[in-house]
């Protein structure tokens, strides 16, 4: 009986190990795809700054635009024509 005890206490006691391993595992496994995540939304985000910055430049462009068309406008006696 006692060897009984000891066998089956030895082997809650390995499969209490494996799974400690395996939910390391699978911490580990996780946490590398967060990080993978990260690195794509940060790319992502690098990649709408440059395209910001591009439409930036156009919609200072559109204002100058319109300011100058607005002052044409707003010439009621000719003078900047």
């Amino acid at each position: 009986m006692r060897r009984l005890a000891v066998v089956i206490g030895g082997l809650l006691l390995l499969g209490g190990a494996a799974l400690v391993v395996v939910a390391d595992q699978e911490r580990a496994a996780s946490v590398a795809a967060v990080k993978a995540e990260i690195a794509r939304v940060e790319d992502a985000l690098e990649a709408s700054r440059g395209d910001n910055l591009e439409l930036a430049a156009q919609l200072t462009a559109l204002r100058a635009q319109i300011a100058e068309q607005d002052a044409k406008i707003a010439d009621t006696t000719g003078f900047l024509k």
